[in-house]
């Protein structure tokens, strides 16, 4: 099991920052911590759950900024860092969606990400998505959604994967500009530090480059997955 708590070094790791970076946040009071016997503890929970709700509402500066040092700090995946084509693949798309409420679309994202044989326990991962959506919603401007759970523990999968949906009609997913959202990203990683890295380059891809429209305009899965790839290549050149 992951550990339940961090040090001042370890979330630091963790968060893709350095050490005084952490030791700012902790004086201006905006991550959340505890002191224990002189020494600095962050529960694991609450810094998931801070971390994305950081990335999903960041600025442009501060995304940007935030993906570079997360890119450099995650390299295990090509020369290219890419990401979308180890997590995710055509097979793990679904271009028209039927859900209505937000209730019936998380219930399809899960239906979507057993289609990858990756996920031990349905059920579970059911639960802490709407755990994670009582919490704070994932939609953002723009009408996207990234979809994740509330924890990530590597048990719930047998690998890290991706799944996208776009739903035939737009339903009300609690989007912070009001707006209706009918394009879904479900981000399912063991390893918890790539999990806020992918976060940090889907929303990359999603702000600087032509990806929504172009996932709107295409006509099935293939081309969405193309439409996908095109959008990370074009976010890491621009690295």
């Amino acid at each position: 099991m992951p550990h339940k708590t961090f040090n001042l070094d370890e979330v630091a790791r963790y968060l893709h920052l350095n050490a005084d970076e952490v030791q700012r946040y902790v004086r201006e009071r905006v991550i959340p911590h505890e002191e224990r016997g002189g020494r600095l503890v962050f529960k694991r929970s609450e810094i998931d759950a801070w971390a994305s709700r950081r990335i999903l509402g960041a600025s442009e500066k501060r995304l940007k900024t935030y993906h570079r040092q997360s890119s450099e700090r995650v390299l295990d995946f090509s020369k290219q860092h890419a990401i979308v084509p180890e997590l995710l693949h055509a097979d793990f798309i679904e271009p028209a969606l039927t859900s209505r409420t937000k209730a019936s679309v998380i219930r399809d994202m899960v239906k979507l990400a057993e289609r990858t044989d990756l996920v031990n326990d349905a059920t579970d991962l059911l639960k802490s998505l709407e755990e994670r959506e009582r919490l704070c919603t994932t939609a953002l401007p723009g009408s996207v959604a990234l979809l994740h759970p509330h924890t990530h523990d590597a048990y719930r999968f047998s690998d890290s994967f991706i799944v996208f949906g776009r739903a035939i009609q737009p339903l009300p997913f609690g989007s912070p500009d009001g707006s209706t959202t009918d394009l879904f990203f479900l981000v399912c990683c063991q390893n918890d530090r790539l999990h806020l890295h992918v976060l940090a380059r889907i929303c990359m891809m999603c702000h600087h480059t032509d990806l929504l429209l172009n996932l709107r305009e295409a006509g099935d899965a293939t081309a969405l997955f193309n439409a996908l790839i095109a959008a990370e290549q074009e976010v890491v050149r621009q690295m």
